[in-house]
């Protein structure tokens, strides 16, 4: 094939493993596509680290996976979307020699958002990063004025998770206490965004401190379904997409260690490979 006819599989970038939660929900609503997941596990957790670096570690994620055939890839991790992905669109893409489309989670979340809550007060757990880029204020106050958001910032959830901890006396103490803060915000939420692709894998204990009248609401199924939307109203990038339900996945550290952890996240058995960014 010629590098213009060359069908492309769709890439997934994450700080970690989270993304995969958002890979699932994709793979479950668009189960022909292939995919290509890059976790940049080696430099996990992208939640504290400055503007600048997230950006360049994204950058870096994002052309490795133009490098591997993508032409169209999701940015499935929240503090990336924040930091990052608007200076990419904006300051690198046209410098790819091919067309390059690059989404992130935060947009489509918040597009959700007015039809979520009833009272207008929606809670947000999500990283250091992402809190403090004030992205989920921002973009929802564009969209939905009259809608209200707390935020709460849970930056050693992440480690919890990945180390595998959340169900223990610590991981609980620290679940419960984010929790009790947020809820303390407003009396009036009764919707909380789990804004980091991490966090669905401890919704249960989250639900254990909150109030029962409040959703729970993880971002898997909302990004794949603005995907599959995006598909519909872009043909013309539909028609390059390879379609052999065909997943691949590589990471920046041990992939043994990516592997197993992945079992948290993803219903089957992976194996990835190394890769250096």
């Amino acid at each position: 094939m010629t590098t213009e006819n060359r069908l492309h599989s769709i890439g997934v970038f994450d700080s970690g493993v989270g993304g995969l939660t958002v890979l699932s929900s994709i793979t479950d609503l668009l189960p022909d596509y292939n995919f290509i997941y890059l976790g940049d596990n080696a430099r996990v957790p992208y939640g504290t680290r400055s503007f600048e670096t997230v950006y360049k570690y994204t950058l870096e994620g994002v052309k490795k996976l133009y490098e591997l055939g993508c032409r169209l890839i999701i940015i499935a991790c929240n503090t990336a979307s924040a930091k990052a992905l608007r200076t990419i669109q904006q300051n690198d893409l046209f410098k790819f020699p091919e067309p390059l489309k690059v989404l992130g989670v935060i947009r489509p979340t918040v597009e959700t958002i007015g039809g979520l809550s009833k009272t207008k007060h929606i809670g947000i757990f999500a990283t250091s990063g992402t809190v403090n880029s004030e992205s989920y204020l921002l973009e929802t106050h564009k969209l939905f004025p009259d809608v209200k958001v707390f935020q709460e910032s849970c930056p050693i959830w992440v480690s919890l998770i990945e180390q595998n901890e959340f169900n223990n006396e610590g991981g609980e103490f620290f679940i419960k206490k984010n929790c009790e803060n947020l809820i303390s915000k407003s009396s009036n939420i009764d919707t909380i965004i789990l804004g980091c692709t991490h966090y669905p894998i401890i919704k249960e204990q989250i639900k254990k401190y909150i109030p029962q009248n409040i959703s729970v609401i993880s971002q898997g199924e909302i990004v794949a379904k603005s995907l599959k939307n995006y598909l519909e109203r872009h043909p013309e990038i539909e028609k390059t997409l390879a379609q052999n339900e065909k997943q691949t996945f590589f990471t920046t550290e041990n992939p043994k260690e990516f592997n197993k952890k992945s079992l948290l996240f993803i219903n089957k058995h992976i194996e990835s490979s190394l890769i250096v960014l």
